[in-house]
């Protein structure tokens, strides 16, 4: 069975001195492809050099995510830009716009702030102009986005860690948007809701890491190596053989990103698997 995170924040400071460790535990966990979404124009830098690292296992998603919006230098959002027009043609190493999105909880009035509506649009509009996927974060609007997604000729939208409303699945699905869910998979009632009702062909899975989980997870450094036990889980909430699911959720992958030279370096290795 071949495992993805198609959401992990590699670039992270947490992860510094561990990736190198993390990219062949994943491996061993036979995670063999990962997405490194960005936070902001220094994440982005760090996580081509990580795709250009480690072809074939890491991939770059570029981005400005909202909470760093706030406080954005005045030449940060055209910098980030400017580097995904630079680099967005590679598609072994780019293979999206993200983290991008809306956060109603950082503006302290339950809204979206303008800088973010403005950051936001403007990198929706970069991956319009590049026919780049994109990977949404939506706390708290996921409404409000998949009713301005259709302003937008993309093609490929990921939510990210989707929870909820509940109602929107149906829509998201019509659409052809695709999301992804992670460790929650083996302790949220919610998550465990949405996977039961979503499509298994809308569905990949993640880490988010950094962020640490609760459960049979709690006081573990999130890793990709925890990806094969959300795929258990979502086998048994849709009543299917895991290598069933992995398989539909590799397939899913390698589509929606585009990144069709994805392969199991062991058998390159010529290591018996």
């Amino acid at each position: 069975m071949k495992f993805v995170d198609a959401h992990i924040h590699l670039s992270d400071s947490d992860y510094v001195q561990k990736v190198g460790e993390m990219i062949e535990d994943a491996k061993k966990s036979n995670v063999i492809a990962l997405v490194s979404n960005s936070m902001d124009l220094e994440t982005s830098h760090q996580s081509l050099r990580l795709a250009e690292e480690y072809p074939d296992q890491v991939y770059a998603a570029l981005g400005i995510h909202p909470w760093n919006t706030k406080n954005l230098p005045a030449n940060e959002l055209q910098e980030t830009i400017n580097l995904i027009h630079q680099n967005g043609e590679n598609r072994e190493r780019v293979v999206a716009v993200g983290e991008i999105g809306l956060d109603s909880s950082y503006s302290g009035s339950g809204e979206p702030t303008e800088t973010q509506m403005q950051v936001f649009h403007k990198l929706m509009s970069t991956a319009e102009k590049l026919s780049l996927p994109i990977i949404i974060h939506s706390r708290g609007t996921t409404s409000q986005i998949v009713s301005l997604l259709p302003s937008y000729k993309i093609k490929k939208v990921l939510l990210h860690w989707f929870s909820q409303p509940h109602s929107l699945i149906s829509k998201i699905v019509d659409h052809g948007y695709y999301i992804t869910e992670g460790p929650p998979s083996i302790f949220s009632t919610g998550i465990r809701e949405v996977i039961r009702r979503i499509p298994l062909t809308n569905l990949m899975t993640e880490t988010d890491g950094p962020v640490r989980f609760r459960g049979p997870f709690k006081g573990k450094m999130t890793t990709p190596a925890f990806i094969p036990t959300v795929v258990e889980a979502i086998a048994q909430l849709k009543g299917k053989e895991k290598s069933e699911v992995a398989d539909q959720i590799f397939k899913n992958f390698t589509e929606f990103f585009g990144v069709e030279g994805v392969r199991d370096k062991r058998h390159d290795e010529g290591i018996d698997v």
